[in-house]
């Protein structure tokens, strides 16, 4: 495919400033109001993210990757969290969206004839050596539309999750922030714009274009406009080629493509491991404790995501995906874990930041995940469905097929030895293990993939025994797990207790969708776990009481499910109402409350825009370019 070439006029003008050193770390925080909802846009470049307020305010970003430490943390605590924005008089109205086909965000600021409109975006381009610039970087372009719009810069920065005091100063070529004591970190800077006004917030006339660029790095050549808009057009370049490819749909193109790209931007560049959420510690419910970190990378979520990215014609992300999943996999017999860092950092120690008094008073505010060293048996299947993917789908080399059959047979062997034995489960309950359910399929899972691969790689001697195993799970999971009572598969072994999970039956090839045992599941878990439209994950008591939210995931699982048993019309009605509580953007969260239908949990949540795709592509008619995967795939 082509790409988008442009070309623009040199120059740009120089603002000489003396230099100037100013001491503002003793500033008393600036108050704000609490936040009614997650009304955030989220820019990235595949490195690290940010997220902006509905007002133009970046209120969480962390550099320079992911998973550092924050430099803007307000969503975190509005006082002294630090944030980045622009204070205008209240009778400004203000407005945002994406610039289509992209992860630049537009946000618009008008009175009256004074207009101006703040482009926000995170430098992704491709070098002309086929490798990417994409620098921890964030760049506000300021474009001036008509009159003399005025506003105050509000820079606070906060760096290492606040936790240490940060002095700002005035150099010649930039505005510096760094801390005073621990850790040593730096920010630093760049303005056309009077950096004296900037720091000590002073009323600024907007009159003409103009620019900041933050980096976690000092640059080397000099920062002008003219450099920051050919900076913003090869962004939007990059971004539009990368949507071109997207396989689209004659119905819900846009909702697909937005989740496509927010996917894409969750995809760490450096290995191809995708990130559940580029935030931590947002609550799932206001005031509880189930506040966790997301920024690293869930194996259970990996299925999902090579297969979204491989039926939306996005090849080169599920194979780099595929390669991290790969490389951290034990070749034998190392316990594998169910998530991992997004370098592949196996120790992801769990700490609470009391300092910060997190999202609206929602503590503790968590770095790590302690979940990491929980037992999880699904993670076996969830391995094995990859695995699968990647001789399925793409030519490999024998030196590949031999390691991978090596982890298959090693899988096998972990599920043999531990199927029978209770575990955390799906939802990775914290206090003692059960029999559940959904880990029981899981396992058949491992094993019917395994069998498919020992038929692929020609292995066939060891398809009689994994047979016996494979027929020996089914038939434990339909005496123990069903319950004629509630006509459905229950949450575990024995139990009264619905879960949506096991929606998944029937996407995994455990129950055909006419299956009137799936069908009783869908119906079951639909009536019992839907209130107000929303579907719950479970109703039973865990860890921390009774949940109390929507889980987003679990509304999409069962839209799919209601579409693959015939009720396509009820489908369709409730996947256009759950669209409607997405935000502004139509990004969507782990939660959502009910009734009052907030976005809660940590944002943007991958899982929900994957299974978003997922009923998309379930209710779809048809596709416009239907060939492009297959296409795509071919050329691999």
């Amino acid at each position: 495919m082509g790409f988008y070439y442009i070309c623009i006029g040199t120059g740009g003008v120089k603002l000489p400033l003396a230099l100037l050193k100013i001491n503002t770390c003793n500033r008393k925080p600036v108050k704000f109001n609490q936040m009614e909802n997650l009304d955030y846009g989220v820019i990235g470049n595949c490195i690290s993210a940010a997220l902006v307020s509905k007002k133009g305010w970046i209120d969480w970003c962390c550099l320079p990757e992911f998973n550092s430490a924050s430099v803007f943390a307000r969503i975190l605590d509005v006082n002294i969290g630090g944030t980045f924005g622009f204070e205008c008089a209240d009778d400004y109205q203000i407005s945002q969206r994406y610039y289509p086909g992209t992860n630049i965000l537009l946000t618009t600021y008008e009175q009256g004839d004074n207009i101006f409109e703040v482009i926000d975006f995170m430098p992704r381009y491709y070098y002309e050596d086929g490798g990417y610039y994409a620098p921890p970087d964030i760049i506000r372009y300021l474009v001036h539309k008509s009159g003399k719009p005025e506003f105050k810069v509000v820079y606070d920065p906060k760096l290492n999750y606040a936790r240490d005091e940060t002095k700002t100063i005035i150099e010649e070529d930039y505005i510096k922030s760094f801390s005073l004591k621990g850790r040593y970190e730096s920010i630093y800077l760049y303005s056309d714009l009077d950096k004296k006004s900037i720091v000590e917030r002073n009323k600024i006339v907007l009159e003409k274009n103009a620019f900041f660029l933050l980096s976690y790095n000092q640059k080397i050549r000099h920062q002008d406009i003219n450099r920051i808009y050919l900076k913003y057009e090869r962004t939007k370049v990059y971004w539009l080629n990368w949507t071109e490819k997207t396989i689209h749909l004659k119905k819900y193109d846009e909702v697909v493509n937005r989740s496509a790209l927010l996917l894409k931007l969750l995809t760490f560049q450096k290995t191809g491991a995708v990130l559940a959420a580029v935030t931590t510690s947002l609550p799932e419910t206001i005031g509880e404790v189930r506040n966790w970190d997301y920024r690293f990378c869930w194996i259970r979520d990996a299925a999902m995501t090579i297969n979204i990215f491989n039926r939306i014609a996005h090849v080169i992300e599920a194979k780099s995906f595929l390669r991290f999943i790969i490389e951290v996999t034990p070749a034998k017999d190392e316990r594998i874990q169910i998530m991992y860092g997004i370098r592949g950092e196996k120790e992801l120690t769990e700490q609470i930041l009391d300092h910060l008094a997190g999202y609206e008073g929602s503590s503790p505010v968590r770095i790590g995940n302690a979940a990491y060293t929980q037992k999880q048996h699904d993670i076996y299947g969830v391995l094995m469905d990859v695995i699968y993917q990647d001789v399925k789908y793409y030519q490999v080399s024998t030196e590949n097929a031999e390691e991978l059959w090596t982890v298959v047979r090693s899988i096998v062997r972990s599920v043999e030895k531990n199927w029978k034995n209770p575990d955390k489960g799906i939802w990775e309950i914290r206090s003692e293990g059960r029999h559940f359910t959904f880990s029981k399929l899981l396992c058949w899972v491992a094993v019917d993939r395994a069998i498919k691969m020992a038929r692929i790689l020609r292995m066939e001697n060891y398809v009689k025994d994994w047979h016996r195993l494979k027929i020996e799970i089914c038939e434990d999971i339909h005496e123990n797990a069903w319950n004629p009572g509630l006509n459905s598969f229950t949450q575990y072994y024995g139990s009264d207790e619905m879960d949506a999970s096991n929606l998944l039956m029937e996407t995994y090839g455990f129950l055909e969708a006419n299956d009137p045992r799936f069908i009783g599941t869908v119906e079951a878990t639909q009536r019992e776990l839907m209130e107000d439209g929303l579907m719950y994950r479970y109703r039973n008591q865990d860890d921390f009481g009774v949940p109390s939210s929507s889980f987003t995931i679990c509304n999409f699982w069962l839209i799919t499910s209601l579409c693959r048993i015939g009720r396509k019309e009820e489908a369709e009605k409730m996947f256009t109402r759950i669209l409607s509580y997405g935000n502004h953007l139509g990004l969507f969260s782990e939660d959502i409350t009910f009734y009052t239908h907030r976005l809660l949990g940590n944002f943007p949540q991958a899982y929900s825009h994957l299974a978003l795709i997922e009923s998309a592509l379930s209710l779809a008619t048809g596709t416009t370019s239907e060939t492009k995967v297959v296409k795509a795939l071919e050329k691999s």
